[in-house]
């Protein structure tokens, strides 16, 4: 399902215009990004949450080039769906 998809069941299921579900929903991604920027996460109530991780600097190699690099510490984003949502999820395996 894509972003377009996701904005028109909302638009049909709740009778508001295509225009302003696709505002609404830029809006509520943008919110996301900027909270989790800032290093908040957020909680989504029966939905699940978005949180920041952090990783530790590391050490990797380059094999084909057996070459040592650092790869610093630095946060990324990840979800961590709620227990009703994974359950309906698992509820519809086939």
């Amino acid at each position: 399902m894509t972003k377009a998809d996701i904005v028109n069941e909302i638009s049909k299921n709740t009778g508001i215009e295509k225009v302003t579900v696709q505002k609404t929903v830029e809006a509520f991604m943008e919110t996301l990004k900027d909270s989790l920027g800032e290093g908040k996460n957020v909680y989504l109530r029966g939905f699940g949450s978005f949180v920041v991780k952090k990783r530790a600097e590391k050490t990797a190699r380059n094999i084909s080039k057996n070459t040592t690099i650092i790869i610093p510490a630095h946060n990324i984003p990840s979800f961590k769906p709620a227990k009703t949502f994974v359950a309906k999820v698992k509820k519809n395996v086939k």
